[in-house]
């Protein structure tokens, strides 16, 4: 006989926060106020398969979210828009027997599939478990003095346009406040509609900012009061993810995101941080693959699977071009708004 596997529901249960302070592979996806913002703005519902014993402190944990959508169904994804999501092992066979409960909750609760998202190689999912998406990842490596990450930028590429953004008189911003945030939703529009996708709602930006509190930072370039570029990013423990930015075309000769960049990382080592996530990318993306490597930044592959294997219509890197993508790049910014908050709590 097996394991028994538990639920824990880690918005309540104060043996999670407790958990992730000791894991070694926990990040800030993992993070309470992540799944609560999710929870917030989506209406998932985040749950916690474990085989720890219920009142026992917790040695395992493989976080998911409860999808149920009438236009895409009904499935478990660890975790929903988030890059990637790392089941949290011990030593024990944990992972095989949830990986085996799943398959069993799959056909009880008649869910379409089940998803996940690892940094790592997993080798105790079923077989029923295949390949769904790949993505290449960017980390840079933190631990070098300043001076040395410096030099490990592209020359031309980076470098040069570090200085040049310095001498453009850009002002720098740097919190977590309403104002920011404004600004940071009006370059993500700008850039989305630029790229003819519907932007993430304001009330998910606004329910991270609320949720993650201090681990979340706006970091924001602007041109005689014209925001130019912004970013967002996390901390958690001692890494930082560059998690969304945007900019104004218009603005872009100015170095804008560029200047971003380099203040992230030297707020990161001044406080210490060792490693910079610089999120996923499309393997087909060769423009932001080299971008992310100009800067140092080592690659490696993140493999999502899927329980069963299906595709969804609406989900998968091609579902750009089934819903209209030349429609997305006309809307007004208000309309672009509107749609991405009615879209995206079905395509998690």
């Amino acid at each position: 006989m097996g394991m028994p596997v538990y639920l824990v529901d880690p918005l309540r249960d104060r043996r999670w926060p407790d958990f992730l302070r000791r894991h070694p592979g926990a990040t800030v996806f993992h993070a309470p106020g992540w799944l609560l913002a999710l929870q917030k703005t989506y209406g998932y519902e985040p749950v916690v398969f474990t085989t720890s014993r219920p009142g026992g402190e917790l040695a395992n944990g493989w976080a998911f979210c409860r999808i149920r959508s009438w236009l895409t169904g009904r499935r478990l994804v660890s975790l929903p828009f988030s890059d990637h999501c790392q089941p949290l092992e011990d030593s024990t066979d944990a992972l095989q027997e949830i990986s085996c409960f799943l398959g069993k909750e799959l056909k009880k609760e008649n869910w379409n599939y089940v998803e996940t998202r690892p940094m790592l190689s997993l080798h105790t999912l079923p077989e029923d478990f295949r390949e769904f998406e790949t993505f290449y990842w960017h980390t840079l490596d933190l631990h070098p003095g300043a001076d040395e990450i410096f030099r490990g930028f592209h020359k031309d590429c980076v470098r040069r346009k570090i200085r040049r953004a310095e001498r453009e008189g850009l002002t720098y911003e740097a919190g977590s406040n309403a104002s920011l945030l404004r600004k940071f939703y009006h370059l993500q529009l700008l850039t989305r509609k630029r790229h003819q996708l519907p932007p993430q709602p304001f009330s998910w930006f606004k329910n991270l900012m609320d949720c993650m509190g201090e681990q979340l930072t706006l970091r924001v370039a602007s041109k005689d009061g014209r925001a130019a570029a912004a970013i967002l990013t996390l901390r958690f423990r001692d890494k930082v993810v560059y998690k969304y930015g945007g900019s104004d075309a218009e603005l872009n000769r100015l170095g804008g995101m560029i200047l971003l960049f380099w203040k992230m990382i030297q707020d990161a080592k001044r406080d210490r941080a060792v490693e910079l996530d610089l999120g996923r990318s499309a393997v087909e993306n060769a423009g932001l693959i080299a971008f992310k490597e100009h800067w140092g930044a080592t690659r490696s592959r993140l493999t999502y699977w899927r329980c069963p294997a299906q595709v969804s219509w609406i989900s998968g890197k091609k579902w750009k071009e089934r819903v209209a993508k030349n429609v997305f790049g006309h809307l007004p910014e208000d309309m672009l708004a509107l749609v991405g908050k009615v879209f995206y709590r079905h395509v998690g």
